[in-house]
């Protein structure tokens, strides 16, 4: 390895380390993805049988969801279809708030944080080159991100497949949606949070500023549950891939304006 990327990733390692420190941060860690990834699937496919048997309860359930994706679950049961429409489509948005949140708090902890713990000196005197300083900061926040969220989809597939078996009595997750979703949309939504977390950062003073004006991001993924649950959208393979599409050029966008704010210039100023 080179002398500049044993450089860079000292400085992940770093960062990953004082992250790892604070309470603030683990704690969200853990409950988050424990709640998302493992409590809702186990609640929905423990549910299910008991939903199924209301008729009139399953019928109002189809009535507001897209008509294509009631036409996609053609040939199950109702209690198959109660299963299938809530681990893998409802659900489904809501598994982005998972690499978005991870994102954000180690973004906000990696660089609001360094005002707060008055390390910002050492950064500004380090031999790192102001693009290999962006470049660190970025993947000590981004690849946590994606590695939590592979670790808690892991988990959403074991529990929905095992919780779901009784009723299913196969594997079903993960579908193509999902593959696309964690491989192309997935990544792209913690880039989101990181370039959100950097802007606001560079704007507020303390890790709990950033991490709470931040956390505005999650609100187009409530937006996207809505969405589905009321029939304006259905989170096909192809939709999901659009939606990366343009969440890749988002993050490209705030990227791009935040690390403006990480020049030693900017950082000078800040001391």
């Amino acid at each position: 390895m080179s002398p500049r990327w044993r450089a860079v990733w000292a400085v992940v390692r770093k960062d990953l380390r004082v992250a790892l420190g604070s309470k603030a941060v683990t704690v969200p860690f853990a409950v988050v993805p424990a709640f998302f990834m493992f409590a809702m699937p186990l609640a929905v496919a423990l549910a299910a049988p008991f939903a199924a048997r209301e008729a009139a309860t399953v019928t109002e359930l189809f009535e507001t969801v897209s008509p294509a994706l009631v036409a996609s679950l053609e040939g199950l049961d109702d209690a198959q279809r109660v299963v299938t429409l809530g681990i893998v489509y409802m659900l489904a948005p809501l598994f982005l708030v998972v690499p978005l949140m991870v994102a954000n708090v180690l973004a906000a902890d990696s660089f609001a944080g360094e005002k707060e713990r008055k390390t910002l000196e050492v950064l500004v005197y380090s031999p790192l080159s102001d693009r290999d300083l962006v470049l660190a900061k970025m993947l000590s926040a981004w690849l946590p991100a994606v590695g939590v969220g592979l670790a808690s989809f892991v988990v959403y597939a074991v529990t929905a497949n095992a919780a779901a078996w009784p009723v299913m009595g196969r594997i079903f997750v993960p579908t193509p949606m999902w593959l696309v979703l964690i491989a192309w949309v997935m990544p792209a939504v913690a880039a989101v949070g990181l370039g959100a977390a950097v802007i606001v950062s560079a704007r507020v003073s303390t890790f709990q500023e950033a991490y709470q004006v931040g956390g505005v991001v999650v609100l187009p993924i409530v937006a996207l549950v809505i969405a589905q649950a009321t029939g304006v959208i259905y989170f096909s393979t192809w939709l999901v891939a659009a939606l990366g599409a343009v969440l890749w050029l988002a993050a490209a966008v705030m990227l791009r304006l935040g690390a403006r704010s990480l020049r030693r210039t900017e950082l000078v100023s800040r001391l």
